[in-house]
């Protein structure tokens, strides 16, 4: 992408909000999932990325990124729309990398239709499995180790609240992200495991440029308030709010939209 997505986020100041924690992050290879995979790290979070082996490169270098933060990296590489995969994958971060503490449901497929005629089944089938069965069979997994104090964040999306004329399946498994995130939040609130959405508007990410029109791409965002699309490390601090018991041990079952100065989700 020209120009990259800025991941880096220079002017965060860490604090050590998660110091000694694992986290698990589904799509951590690029976008919103490698900023908030920096960011734990630099919070004193071992990480493990979940990604397609397709993504191979990006995820080493994302592996990079942890590791030069000082913290424990672990690349995974796999199908979520799979459950026996995600029981093996949450398995082999225990057993790498001690505990999990922090799931992060990132990983998403995306793709513009302009019409129901045109979205075929094939497309919302593989939809719905990557962005809520994928999220789903996860938690499943991560909760067979997860203990008091432990959190899911989900990655939601505007479209889920709004709509969106050209992502029919994608809207709608943003939507059943949201519910999902607010039944899972009431079904674990006794056991002490939180449960949080992050739910952004345009982003400067390769899965959401991919699916705009080439004459689209320098306007996407134009129609926020501020003019432009959100960078990954500007979405990436939320999820450290909500892993970090420091800031959110009260909150739980949100659904929070950044949407550059929209104050209507809905």
């Amino acid at each position: 992408m020209t120009p990259r997505p800025q991941f880096d986020a220079p002017v965060y100041r860490a604090a050590g909000k998660l110091a000694g924690k694992v986290a698990l992050i589904t799509g951590g290879d690029s976008g919103i999932g490698r900023a908030v995979a920096l960011l734990f790290a630099r919070e004193g979070a071992d990480v493990a990325i979940i990604y397609t082996p397709v993504e191979e490169p990006d995820a080493r270098e994302t592996r990079d990124r942890i590791e030069s933060e000082g913290r424990r990296a672990v690349l995974i590489p796999g199908d979520v729309t799979q459950a026996s995969f995600c029981r093996d994958a949450v398995e082999q971060v225990v057993r790498e990398l001690g505990a999990l503490d922090v799931l992060v449901n990132n990983a998403a497929y995306q793709s513009n239709v302009e019409s129901i005629d045109a979205l075929s089944d094939e497309q919302w089938d593989l939809t719905f499995r990557t962005n809520i069965y994928g999220y789903f069979y996860m938690a499943k997994a991560a909760l067979a180790h997860m203990k008091r104090g432990s959190c899911i964040i989900n990655t939601g999306s505007i479209t889920g609240l709004q709509g969106s004329k050209d992502l029919l399946d994608y809207s709608a498994t943003k939507g059943a992200i949201h519910a999902f995130t607010k039944s899972l939040a009431q079904n674990l609130v006794e056991k002490g495991i939180r449960v949080n959405c992050v739910a952004p508007g345009p982003v400067w990410t390769p899965l959401n440029v991919v699916a705009q029109k080439p004459d689209d791409v320098p306007e996407f965002g134009s129609d926020t308030p501020m003019g432009r699309a959100a960078q990954p490390e500007e979405i990436a601090p939320a999820f450290v709010f909500f892993a970090s018991n420091g800031d959110s041990s009260f909150i739980t079952g949100e659904v929070l939209t950044l949407l550059g100065g929209e104050t209507t989700a809905a």
